[in-house]
């Protein structure tokens, strides 16, 4: 796996290391992407196991949700078990998706529909196919991250399960580029607007490329920077 555009060299235990780093900003706004709205001290306390007043307690156990997905996603790929393998992304989505989704740790097994746009997703029958076909898509792709983003897209857009879509995808794009040695994706909160009508424009089309340049401009520079610079400053 290469990096095309930064020219980054991969280093899992260094990619790791930031994306542990940050993942209560990343929490933060994956749930205020959904309408959310906690502040980060919030998410750490959550994330720390203690409950926060003036917030629902299902508001609560969607960020709990979220903490426990990426520190799966972090054991998996320290154990060498990370794969972009449907069972894996339904090991994943039955926590990511607790007490959340209609269903959870399994693919859909009805239609849905996807706000703000006409197009509708695959039937349920052909999601296992679909999701073949996805993986099989991505590894033509040379470039690490376009495989990833690839794989976000994706899984977005044929909703393989009945919620949690887009977050699942950032998942599993994440743990695809952790698992090979590069730093993780962040979707900051502040760019929700533009997301939100691109991502429109991705299901209306499926066309990639818009997409791709924009998850590429959330990637974190001091990350590629420290990426770059080796070892130097990385200690606590």
């Amino acid at each position: 796996m290469i990096d095309k555009q930064w020219d980054m060299r991969p280093n899992i235990p260094r990619a790791l290391m930031l994306a542990q780093r940050e993942v209560a900003v990343f929490v933060q706004d994956a749930v205020m992407l959904e309408g959310i709205n906690f502040t980060l001290p919030e998410i750490q306390t959550i994330l720390d196991g203690i409950s926060v007043g003036g917030h629902k307690l299902s508001d609560q156990q969607i960020a709990v949700n979220q903490g426990k997905a990426w520190g799966f996603i972090f054991d998996s790929i320290r154990k060498e078990k990370f794969n972009l393998s449907s069972d894996f992304a339904c090991e994943l989505h039955e926590i990511a998706g607790k007490e959340e989704a209609l269903t959870w740790g399994k693919f859909r097994d009805g239609s849905v529909t996807i706000a703000g746009t006409d197009y509708m997703p695959p039937s349920f029958n052909s999601l296992k196919e679909e999701y073949a076909s996805m993986i099989d898509r991505s590894a033509k792709y040379e470039d690490v991250y376009d495989q990833a983003i690839s794989i976000f897209l994706d899984m977005a857009r044929n909703q393989f399960f009945y919620d949690a879509n887009k977050r699942m995808g950032r998942f599993m794009m994440n743990g695809h580029l952790l698992n090979n040695g590069y730093p993780a994706i962040n979707l900051p909160a502040s760019k929700q607007l533009e997301f939100n009508q691109l991502m429109l424009n991705f299901y209306e089309s499926g066309e990639k490329t818009p997409m791709n340049h924009f998850m590429r401009s959330c990637l974190d520079e001091r990350a590629v920077k420290i990426m770059r610079e080796g070892d130097v400053g990385l200690k606590p």
